[in-house]
């Protein structure tokens, strides 16, 4: 039997909607909630009470608000179970994945409450004996919007730094996962007492997204913008906040490399290729889209490859703990997967594993021969396809895996350092790691990506300096003279 919610959070309570929409699970089709459905208005009155308690949350003492984000972190921990079998249900993640994500998530809420501690100022020397500082302050309303894909993650990293700064918050879940990415966080900062008006959530269809995004930009209440999502949207996002000079962090979507020499730890590089491009069906934006191998070990590390893919199952993560790969999020994520793949194919790529697709469940699926005339060369993919790439120099590497809009992270593998270094070095990426996959993330490190990837840093104090204005306050205590004619 579906869910069916009381309403919206507004406020410090739930605000039912006349009307509302289904939410599925996308391994069945089934209808696993009723969601209300807001518009414009509902999305003015969550940011007009998300104004009305800035005052009183942005003055309280900043341990005090580290208090709540450790009662909320104590409320998930209970809950943990609970929530993966929804992260199971309702965004169709394997049991592992969802151990995985509520783990992070507490992790996220701890980090928080400690940035609280983080927010220094500065003592700036004055030739007029000023004591010259410069100060930080929260901003006001902060609006979040966050995606489907991991979105308890998602979600936390673009509000919770941001609120334990002093900010109040209206955050706007995807339609795909509206409880895991919004209502699940109201229920849990109800449970904790959060002062009313701090925290808000407002759900909507597809239908309504283009006027609630606006008016979660455009409102004048509201002063900084954090988004997560596709590179497409983010786009728009980042140019109506800037036409409203507001602060936004747009982290968007990505198609990283991996690219391993031939000194590499063979096991953990195939095991990172393995994890990196099919972790979550590939749904991530920091997923391996390019396994880049230098040519003298390509046959050896793809056979290992192969033989590593292969033992992924597939099947609705809700019946089995044991199926690693479950679905794509809808049929229109499937659809972009399965062009991308009969382009591939149809222009001379060979598929080595998988190329099975049955309705929204896709295979592992590994590539040889992709050229860059082919879409899954250049279009982020968001799905269990990877391919995989020789190269012969650590230059030829490097202009492959820069040959793309995007520049979100990437992984380097080779057993010298410095070489690794001096290839991290010259990528166009926000991330990058040694010997590990590109998808990698901590509370409280500088997550974001360039060019097409996005504007501005999650994570730590790097959100702390997104969602905080810099103020510059002086006492003349040195008398600084002015013009005689004065």
């Amino acid at each position: 039997m579906a869910r069916v919610f009381e309403g919206m959070y507004i406020g410090g309570s739930w605000s039912a909607t006349k009307k509302t929409f289904k939410d599925y699970n996308p391994s069945d089709g089934s209808v696993w909630a009723e969601v209300p459905d807001s518009g414009r208005a509902e999305t003015a009155a969550a940011i007009e009470a998300a104004q009305a308690a800035f005052p009183e949350w942005s003055q309280l003492p900043f341990s005090k608000r580290a208090h709540y984000l450790h009662k909320a972190a104590e409320i998930w921990e209970r809950r943990r179970m609970e929530i993966v079998e929804a992260i199971q249900a309702e965004g169709g993640g394997w049991f592992g994945k969802g151990m995985f994500e509520t783990g992070y998530v507490l992790e996220v809420f701890h980090a928080a409450a400690a940035s609280v501690w983080q927010s220094t100022g500065e003592v700036l020397p004055s030739e007029y004996g000023k004591i010259s500082m410069a100060v930080r302050r929260p901003m006001g309303v902060v609006a979040v919007i966050s995606p489907w894909n991991f979105p308890c993650i998602l979600s936390a990293r673009g509000f919770l730094f941001p609120l334990a700064a002093g900010n109040t918050i209206v955050l706007k879940p995807s339609e795909e996962t509206p409880y895991l990415g919004g209502l699940l966080f109201a229920e849990v900062f109800e449970e904790a007492g959060l002062p009313k008006g701090v925290f808000n959530v407002v759900t909507c269809t597809r239908e309504n997204v283009a006027e609630v995004g606006n008016e979660l930009i455009e409102h004048p209440y509201v002063k900084g913008v954090s988004f997560t999502g596709s590179t497409a949207v983010g786009r728009q996002v980042a140019a109506k906040a800037g036409a409203h000079l507001k602060k936004c962090c747009v982290e968007l979507g990505g198609k990283d490399s991996l690219i391993v020499l031939e000194d590499a730890d063979m096991e953990r590089a195939t095991q990172a290729a393995n994890f990196g491009s099919f972790m979550h069906q590939g749904q991530i934006c920091m997923s391996v889209e390019k396994v880049l191998v230098q040519e003298k070990i390509f046959d050896e590390f793809l056979a290992k490859f192969v033989e590593r893919a292969r033992k992924l199952k597939v099947g609705d993560p809700t019946k089995s703990q044991e199926h690693v790969i479950g679905p794509l999020i809808n049929d229109k994520q499937a659809g972009k997967v399965r062009e991308q793949l009969e382009d591939a194919i149809a222009k001379g790529a060979k598929v080595v594993l998988g190329g099975k697709i049955e309705g929204r469940f896709v295979e592992p699926t590994i590539l040889t021969g992709v050229t860059p005339a082919m879409k899954i060369y250049q279009e982020e993919t968001f799905g269990p396809v990877v391919p995989v790439i020789p190269f012969r120099t650590d230059e030829e590497a490097i202009r492959i895996a820069n040959d793309t809009e995007y520049g979100l992270s990437a992984g380097v593998f080779s057993r010298d350092e410095a070489r690794a270094l001096a290839i991290v070095n010259r990528l166009d990426t926000g991330n990058c790691h040694v010997n590990c996959s590109s998808v990698n993330d901590e509370p409280h490190v500088p997550f974001g990506g360039i060019k097409a990837s996005g504007v501005g840093k999650h994570g730590g104090r790097w959100s702390l300096e997104t969602f905080t204005e810099t103020r510059w306050i002086t006492l003349d205590r040195g008398g600084r003279p002015f013009p005689p004619v004065f």
